[in-house]
């Protein structure tokens, strides 16, 4: 199985804090539409701050996890 970041408007460059710049509208991860761009900035800086178990049960290391760091477990938002 693959993984690929899909046409989403959260990985459009027109995305700007849930709105649509070319469509002056409110979106979210479930919408796309024609006029997608893939956003050419997609930042791959892997530490606890965007992780998804940073601060959650499942943290390997919660008493030394912390922003900046990152561990063998780091798993990453479902933002990516």
């Amino acid at each position: 199985m693959s993984i690929r970041l899909g046409n989403s408007c959260v990985n459009c460059e027109k995305f700007r804090d849930n709105f649509c710049l070319k469509h002056e509208t409110s979106v979210g991860k479930q919408h796309t539409c024609d006029s997608f761009r893939m956003d050419a900035a997609i930042k791959n800086e892997p530490n606890c701050l965007n992780c998804s178990r940073y601060e959650g049960p499942t943290c390997a290391n919660p008493q030394k996890a912390s922003p900046g760091m990152l561990c063998n477990h780091w798993a990453p938002q479902a933002t990516a």
